[in-house]
This record gives C-alpha cells, sequence and structure tokens, in this order.
C-alpha cells in the first residue's frame, strides 16, 4: 500500500512538472495565446491597408479626378487658365533668399575684373 502512494505522488508530481514547464505548459500555451493575438492586429492593420490600396486602384480605375489629383501633387500639373501659387514658410523664405543672393555673388564675380 505505501509503494502505491508513493508511486501516485511521483505520478502527480510528474504530470505537474509536465503542466508548468516543458512543451505544451500553461506558459507556453500562455505565450502562444499572446503571439497570436498580436499577429492578429499586425493582420487587421494590414488588412485595412489592403482595403485601402483596393479603394485606390478601383478609383484609379474609374475616374479621372484621382489621377488629375496625383498628377498635381506629384508631377505639378498646371491646367490652361490657373494661376499657380507657391506659399512659403519663413524658414523656407529665409533660405531661398539666401540662395537668391549667393546666386547675384556668383553672377557678379565673373563680370568683375581684376584690379592691378
Amino acid at each position: 500500500m505505501r509503494i502505491l502512494q508513493v508511486l501516485l505522488v511521483l505520478i502527480i508530481l510528474g504530470l505537474q512538472l509536465r503542466l508548468w514547464s516543458g512543451a505544451g505548459s500553461l506558459a507556453e500555451i500562455s505565450r502562444l495565446n499572446d503571439s497570436i493575438a498580436e499577429q492578429e492586429n499586425e493582420n487587421a492593420v494590414l488588412q485595412s491597408r489592403n482595403n485601402e490600396l483596393l479603394r485606390e486602384v478601383e478609383e484609379l480605375k474609374t475616374g479621372t479626378d484621382a489621377i488629375e489629383e496625383m498628377a498635381r501633387e506629384e508631377l505639378g500639373l498646371i491646367k490652361d487658365g490657373e494661376t499657380f501659387y507657391m506659399i512659403l514658410d519663413s524658414e523656407d523664405s529665409d533660405r531661398n533668399q539666401e540662395a537668391i543672393g549667393e546666386q547675384k555673388i556668383q553672377q557678379q564675380a565673373p563680370n568683375q575684373s581684376p584690379n592691378k
């Protein structure tokens, strides 16, 4: 009877050890569930991006407004009769003024004759 009790305790300890560590343990199952949740979130983000791209492709196939908008933004399209205005930030304006000043100096330098 004593041997049977010891054997049962060892079996229970072995099962507990397997439950808490090793392949298929509670810790591994928890880690895998976290990984699944993270992957599902990433898949949802990618699915949203795919849907957005599909809408954009469909719009490009059916309408000219999207094509015109892309041409304006990426290629600088200006239609006949339109006037293009570029509004610069003060930072951009300062850089442009410096560039214009440098160009004027470079243009004047070749025209000046050396003093003898």
